[in-house]
């Protein structure tokens, strides 16, 4: 499973309390670039961050990693699968007894500035998706943003990503003030062709 989560630029370690150091690093003065996105600056913040992300992982609807690039073997941000959900299969059908989530949405993706436009991203995403696809078997895998963060809008969409509209009103904005979001998602039947196009995407990089 650990060799699941590395790529050639990075790798996915399970996030843990002692990371809240290297995280408070990797978000300090980026204020600006997390304009939409919640990420919390200072020790105490950042613990609390993380500890709520593993309230979710030990209740079995998160999993949280942080970021580590391969070549400096430094902290680039954070990610996680959260809002899993498992379906209430019938003994008649043939996913009776199943484990693994039935769906679930990528998100909390935040990065430090100098990991934007690096593929880091890509990676990040091809690792994941190819994980809840190839091992989970998740039916579809969702994003989802805030309307007004159209650098995310479109980071979504490159992947392949399908949108499907707007929540409205559907959550506390970074900046506290009700957002709405932008929805989108990738199926099970779309993960071939999903994965082949982040493929040549990270070919490139």
């Amino acid at each position: 499973m650990e060799n699941e989560w590395i790529g050639n630029k990075i790798r996915l370690e399970p996030l843990e309390l002692i990371h809240v150091e290297g995280l408070s690093l990797a978000a300090a003065g980026n204020q600006k670039l997390f304009q939409w996105t919640a990420v919390p600056q200072g020790i105490e913040a950042l613990a609390e961050y993380v500890k709520s992300a593993l309230e979710q992982r030990d209740a079995g609807t998160g999993l949280p990693f942080v970021i580590i690039g391969n070549e400096d073997g430094a902290i680039k941000g954070s990610t996680r699968f959260w809002n899993m959900t498992y379906w209430p299969w019938p003994s008649d059908t043939p996913e009776f007894g199943r484990t693994a989530p039935d769906v679930c949405e990528i998100g909390h993706t935040w990065l430090t500035a100098s990991s934007i436009k690096t593929g880091i991203n890509t990676e990040i995403k091809f690792l994941m998706l190819k994980y809840a696809f190839e091992y989970w078997k998740v039916w579809r895998v969702n994003f989802t943003t805030d309307v007004r963060n159209l650098q995310s809008r479109a980071a979504i969409e490159r992947l392949g990503a399908k949108f499907e509209g707007l929540i409205r009103a559907e959550r506390m904005g970074a900046d506290f003030t009700i957002r709405d979001s932008a929805r989108f998602s990738i199926l099970l039947s779309e993960w071939t062709e999903v994965k082949a196009r982040l493929q040549r995407y990270m070919e490139s990089y």
